[in-house]
Formats: C-alpha cells, sequence, structure tokens
C-alpha cells in the first residue's frame, strides 16, 4: 500500500509567525491529492508553550540566535505551534474526511523536532513508522512545509527505514527563498533514494461521462 503524508499544513507555517510564502496555495492539491491515496497521514508540530526552540524560553536571546542546548546547537525560533492554540491547528481548509491518521510532534519541552519519523535527538520515534508498518504502507509521498525543513527530514527519514520514497515536488514549498538551498535539498533527497513525483503523476484524469447514444 502506499500512503500520503501531508507535513506541516498548520496554520502558524501558512499565516501565523512563520509563514512559508505560498504554503496557503499546497491545500487544494492536498485535498485533491488525498482522493488518490487509501492512507492519508498528517504531522502536526504541537510544542509545549516553554519549548526550548522558542527564542523566549531563552532569556535575553532572539529569534534567530544560535544557541547550545545540551550539546546541541538550536537556531531559536519565534513561539509556534503551541499546543492547543489555534496557530498549532491543521489549516481549516484542509479535508480531514479522508485523513487516518494525525501524528503529533515536537511535544517534549526539552526536544526540537525536525521529522515526522522521530525527534530532534533521532532517539525517539513518533509512532508514524508503527503506524504505516500496522497498515502495510511499504512506499510513501510526501508533500507540506518546508522543502528544506521538515519535509526533507522526513523524507530521509522515510528512506533510512526502508519505504520506497518520493517527494511531490510541486507540492512543496520551501521557506528559505534562495532556489540553490531548495536545489541542494532535493539533491540530498535524490542521492538519499528518494524519488521525486508531480501531483499529475498521481491524480487520475476525470473521464469526462459521455452521453447515451441516440436510438435511431
Amino acid at each position: 500500500m502506499k500512503a500520503l503524508i501531508l507535513v506541516g499544513l498548520q496554520s502558524d507555517f501558512l499565516t501565523g509567525p512563520m509563514a512559508v510564502p505560498g504554503g496557503e496555495t499546497l491545500i487544494p492539491l492536498a485535498n485533491e491529492l488525498q482522493g488518490a491515496f487509501r492512507l492519508v497521514v498528517a504531522t502536526q508540530q504541537w510544542h509545549p508553550a516553554n519549548h526550548l526552540s522558542f527564542a523566549l524560553s531563552h532569556r535575553g536571546r532572539v529569534v534567530g540566535e544560535r544557541v547550545r542546548v545540551a550539546r546541541v546547537e538550536q537556531v531559536l525560533k519565534p513561539v509556534h505551534c503551541v499546543q492547543n492554540t489555534r496557530g498549532a491547528e491543521l489549516s481549516p481548509a484542509l479535508n480531514m474526511t479522508r485523513v487516518n491518521k494525525v501524528i503529533r510532534i515536537g511535544i517534549d519541552p526539552d526536544i526540537d523536532d525536525f521529522s515526522g519519523f522521530f525527534d530532534g535527538d533521532h532517539r525517539h520515534p513518533t509512532g508514524l513508522s508503527d503506524y504505516l508498518h500496522e497498515k502495510k504502507a511499504s512506499s510513501v509521498y510526501l508533500m507540506g512545509l518546508a522543502t528544506e525543513l521538515a519535509v526533507q527530514a522526513t523524507a530521509l527519514d522515510a528512506v533510512g527505514l526502508g519505504f520506497k520514497t518520493w517527494l511531490v515536488l510541486d507540492g512543496c514549498r520551501p521557506a528559505d527563498p534562495n532556489p540553490e538551498v531548495t536545489r541542494l535539498a532535493v539533491e540530498a533527497l535524490q542521492e538519499a533514494g528518494v524519488k521525486l513525483a508531480q501531483s499529475a503523476d498521481l491524480i487520475r484524469p476525470r473521464i469526462p461521462r459521455q452521453p447515451p447514444a441516440v436510438r435511431r
């Protein structure tokens, strides 16, 4: 079975403090793509209010600054996707009737998140891999936000865990406006064994119904 993984289609990444340019344009495509899959999973960042990735959690620090936290370099971010807030919600325009499972990530206040499969220290699985195996999914297709961040990390973990992995290229948007950053991210994915796809390759063309033949 093949599964569609929707990465980070949350309000704070669409219109909030970490909005990705063009992110909102992905929602209609995500809704349409869901019809091509029997299994659909969405990832949802679900941070406590004191998450270590927030600049406000570090006195005197500002967004974009790099700090050392438990021997790991952390780029500080604005407060985003806090549990039980509107910013953490999946887009209200996203069709949830076909979403079989929502995987919440970034729940531990002391560990940042990047991938839908593991938290930031890469030792604690989120349950996504187990769920996919339970549903007998061997192939995954990823789309969402952002190309060079959560999408890339999730795709690398997927292929590393043995899933046949595709990146739906036109179903992703980068956070960094520099096209070279996106090119390098996609190149790294291909080198790791991730294949590229376009949404048109997955969406079955609609065949218009022919009017009944007129008997003469």
